[in-house]
């Protein structure tokens, strides 16, 4: 009787293997490619290991698979145009799956990316900048916002006075009534009290 298959799936074996790599790189053991990187007249070599550059970026993994036989056990591959720093951030990144740049740096990660065909620092640099970009167009909004409540503020001063000269007037009025137009004539002229007009009233009912 056969069982049922199961599934073994460890969820830090990929962590854990990028540590132990990245650990080799920096001690240098079991490096068999040397890349040289030049740029400007400043120049760098930097050990790694093949099956990860392959992995990771399809530049290096067309130009391991299409070297021929060497009798020098470790591969030397030449980079121009490419600068140092940026270079070791992509050895960094392949490695770990992180790097830390300024924030002028992302694009040059981002051209570096595309030079040596990483997909995942591309479309990671491709993310940063979105990002970025969608923060520097929220802190435009709110500063466009708080200039425009400022001017509104600015101005409100200008209409406040006019408010105040209303309430004024209408206090005024409500303390001292305004007779309508004509009606002085119906005004009881002889002394009379205002409530005369009251009683008539009253006596036609």
């Amino acid at each position: 009787m056969e069982s049922n298959a199961v599934l073994l799936e460890s969820k830090s074996s990929p962590i854990n293997l990028l540590n132990e790599m990245h650990q080799l790189r920096l001690l240098g053991h079991l490096c068999d490619v040397t890349v040289s990187v030049e740029y400007q007249g400043v120049r760098a070599e930097f050990v790694a290991h093949k099956a990860v550059l392959a992995a990771t970026s399809k530049f290096f993994k067309e130009v391991f698979l299409n070297e021929q036989a060497m009798d020098n056990p470790r591969t030397i591959v030449f980079l121009n145009e490419v600068q140092v720093a940026d270079f070791a951030s992509f050895l960094e990144f392949v490695y770990t799956a992180k790097v830390e740049v300024e924030e002028d740096r992302v694009q040059r990660m981002l051209e570096i990316a595309e030079k040596l065909k990483c997909l995942d620092l591309s479309e990671t640099c491709f993310q940063l900048k979105k990002q970025m970009l969608e923060s520097v167009l929220l802190e435009l909004q709110n500063f466009s916002e708080s200039q425009s409540s400022e001017e509104e503020n600015a101005a409100q001063p200008s209409v406040l006075p006019e408010s105040k000269a209303a309430a004024v007037a209408e206090a005024e009025q409500a303390d001292c009534p305004v007779d309508p137009p004509g009606s002085p004539a119906d005004r009881p002229s002889n002394g009379a009290s205002p409530e005369a007009p009251a009683a008539k009233s009253k006596e036609k009912m």
